[in-house]
Parts: structure tokens; sequence; C-alpha cells
């Protein structure tokens, strides 16, 4: 195994980088509640799915069989360009929490698109060029998804079509500009060229955008071409798994610090990439290895989907064209106030992380955007990262953490799943200094108001 070069960061050597994903659907104590055709309310079957996706993402989005997936050569080799990330030893924040908490952070943002995001677009994009395909279309919020995604089509060839939730499309710029640079087309949604942001539009001029809404643009886009298909960053299976090549690393490298994590923590929008550090974690917890072990989801106070969400079968997007899945749920038809952590603004969760929830295996909590904000500032002045705003919330909640540690004089194991970094988020820094940056906690009644719409599912 590779060296540890200093007592603050462990470098894995790349002949040690893991060779496959990690599928938790192998090991869940319950089966997964089945993905649904949002025409029929019946379980999807692959000839559905396919119109999105290329079979080998839906053979991966249903196997429950195999616990580890071969990532493929090519995958791997691009990979290498960036991976393996390093794992960090928080030593300056510790010292200024003056807390006896061990703090690891492992970072995703040293990559060409800045986040975690590259990790299954490379390999979706990998997969559709297997499959002859020619175009892809998708959704992002802040914009990393978008931008990883059009960096993996500018590596495959392939043309790239990206629906940004109009409010990020104004605050991050920079976004757009990086995919475009790439090769993407980037529009913003609620847009004029599909049929669902049309009515919108005709609707509500100045709709702020939402990532359901997004969603059904990209879907509706991808469904009218026989050269095109759809491609999402987070929520679904194969995503969830393709991510877990940052857990896996990280298993390793804390054998190299000879830890191992009472609390792991990260955020959740659509939970792709906490759900890809905290999986390997899981069976520890479920074989008694590790009972005690605390995963914390952190979502923000404004889009509440675990913490208020209902758990029901939704749609994945605002209109209804795509898959239906059993999540958490604040309503497809929810629009969430205008907060910088845009890739947190998502109606619903990871169907494999609320399966977790609700069997006990992992919680949640939501927190205000000033106190994250807070958190990154100290996170920057201690440790020289200026983080997205969505990291910013887990390093919210592991201070919070290190900060119990202190007050309880108990040494605990905290590692936090940090995404990337904020470097085009600094419109957001700027609010925050100059005092204008606002807490918004979505109210309960609006919540059952999106909830008002939900489809009806016998299963």
């Amino acid at each position: 195994m590779a060296k540890k070069f200093n007592r603050a960061m462990y470098f894995l050597d790349q002949k040690d980088m893991p060779t496959h994903w990690y599928n938790i659907q192998a090991d869940l104590p319950e089966p997964l509640p089945p993905t649904l055709n949002p025409m029929t309310k019946q379980p999807a079957t692959p000839e559905f799915m396919h119109a999105l996706f290329p079979m080998e993402c839906i053979l991966q989005e249903v196997n429950t069989a195999d616990r580890y997936i071969e990532i493929p050569d090519e995958v791997l080799e691009i990979y290498r360009t960036w991976r393996p990330t390093v794992l960090h030893r928080a030593y300056r924040l510790e010292k200024a929490l003056d807390t006896p908490a061990k703090i690891f952070y492992k970072y995703e943002g040293t990559n060409q698109a800045g986040s975690h995001k590259p990790n299954t677009a490379v390999a979706q994009a990998y997969y559709n060029k297997q499959e002859g395909i020619k175009r892809i279309a998708t959704e992002t919020g802040a914009g990393q998804w978008g931008s990883a995604l059009a960096f993996a089509g500018a590596l495959f060839d392939i043309e790239i079509k990206v629906y940004m939730v109009r409010i990020s499309y104004d605050q991050k710029p920079y976004r757009r500009i990086a995919m475009e640079v790439w090769g993407a087309n980037c529009v913003p949604s609620p847009s004029p060229d599909t049929k669902t942001g049309r009515d919108m539009l005709a609707k509500w001029p100045d709709c702020p955008g939402s990532l359901g809404l997004a969603i059904s643009e990209a879907v509706e886009d991808a469904v009218s071409r026989e050269d095109t298909h759809y491609s999402l960053g987070s929520v679904v299976n194969h995503v969830l798994l393709h991510q877990t090549i940052i857990g896996e690393e990280t298993r390793k490298q804390m054998e190299m610090a000879d830890a191992y994590p009472d609390i792991i923590v990260g955020c959740i929008g659509g939970g792709s990439n906490f759900a890809g550090q905290f999986l390997p974690w899981v069976p520890d917890k479920l074989s008694g290895k590790k009972k005690d072990l605390r995963i914390i989801c952190v979502e923000p106070e404004s889009c509440p989907t675990v913490t208020k969400g209902l758990y029901a079968f939704d749609y994945g997007d605002a209109v209804g064209l795509g898959p239906i899945v059993k999540m958490y749920t604040l309503g497809h038809g929810f629009i969430p106030p205008p907060i910088h952590a845009g890739g947190l603004r998502y109606h619903g969760m990871a169907p494999i992380i609320c399966h977790l929830h609700r069997l006990g295996l992992v919680e949640a909590q939501a927190v205000p955007q000033t106190k994250v904000f807070d958190a990154g500032m100290l996170f920057a002045r201690t440790e020289g990262i200026i983080s997205a705003p969505e990291p910013c919330h887990d390093l919210r909640v592991a201070i919070d953490e290190a900060l119990k540690c202190r007050e309880e004089g108990k040494s605990k194991t905290i590692l936090i799943a940090h995404s990337g970094h904020g470097h085009f988020d600094l419109a957001a820094y700027e609010k925050y200094l100059s005092g204008e940056l606002v807490d918004y906690a979505y109210p309960e009644e609006e919540v059952r108001k999106a909830q008002a719409e939900l489809p009806q599912v016998s299963l």
C-alpha cells in the first residue's frame, strides 16, 4: 500500500485504487421498493427504462446479486487522471475548535470539474458511447453535475444539452461558461426549448426553476429524439453505485491512519456524494462490527426532504414524465427557495438513502444557511479550502459534533464527505460577508400543499 507522506494527508498509490464499485443492494436486509412506470404505475420494465438510460446502467440499477461490480478499464484510465483523491486530517480545524475529536475529510474537489460528479459522469458517458448514443440531455442545479457531464461528453465526443435551474444559471455564470468551454449547450430552466418549459413560463414568467422541473425538460428532450439518452447526476441506484469508489478508497486510507470513524457526515440533495462515502461502511453496521457508527445526512432547512418530507411513491421530476420511486419527498411540484446550495434543492431523495433511513441505519439533520456559511468560513481559515455551499452543510454538523466532544471530554473520530470546491460560488460568500445572506425554514403547511398531488399507487 502507498506511503503516508505526512501526518495530515493520506495518499493512496494508483496501483491500490479500487477496481470495483460496491453494490449495497446485495447486502440490504430488505429489498428496495420497485421503480414504477409513470403511465401504468406498475414496476418499470427494462424496455421502458432503456428509452432513457443505457442498458448497462439499467442492469446496475436492478442488480441485487453482485456485491461488487467491475469498473471498465477505459473508465479507470480516466479516473486515474485525478484519483485516488486525498484523505486529510484536519489538525488546524481541530486546534481552532479546541476539541479532542479527530476530524478527517475526503476531498473530491481536485478533478477537472471540481466536484465528486465526474465519478458517475465518466461512467455514464462511457456506457452511452458503447451503445452508440451521440447526444445526452440532462439537468443541473448548482452546475456541478452539468460541468461534470460536459467534461465527460468532451472526452467521449458526445453532444451534451444541459437544462440548468434558472436561479443557479443567474447566480453561477461561471459554471455555465465552464460547460460551454467543454462544448455543452446550457440553457436556463424553465426554457422555451420544451413544452414543459414553455408551459411553466406562460404560467410563471419569473419562475426560479427547480431540479424537478429541469429533470422534466431533460427527460422530454431525451424521449423526443432517437439519438439521445437522458443522464442523471444523483438519486438513482447506478449513480450512487459509481460514487462508491470514494468510500472504498477512504476505507483503505483510514486504515493507513490507524483510525475508524465513529461519525460519518455528509450533505444530501439527491444523495450521490454522501452515499458514495458511507455505503461501503454500512456492512459494518449490519454485521455488528460497528453497530454504533453514526451516519448523519445533512440537508438545508429550506429544502427539508428527509426531515419533513413524506415517505411515499412520487415522480422524480416535476411534470411526471420520469419514473416513480419511493422516497422522502416534498412533492414533485415543490419549488424551493433560492438558497445558494443549488445542488441540495431537490424535492426528493435517493431511494437507497431513504430506505436506509427507514431501517434506522442513517439519520438526518436540517441546518440554516447562515450557520452553514459560518462553518465554511472557519474551514477556509483553518484548512485553506473554500468549500462549495453544499459541503458546508456537513462541515456545520461535523463542527457541532466536535464541539460536543469538547463539552463531554470525549474523543471521537469524525469523517467528512467533502464534495468539492466553491471557486464558482464566491458571490454567495460575498453576500455572507456583507450580511445579506438570510435563513429560510420551509413552512410545514407549504410542505403539505406540495405533497397533495402525489401519484396514486396501489402497491
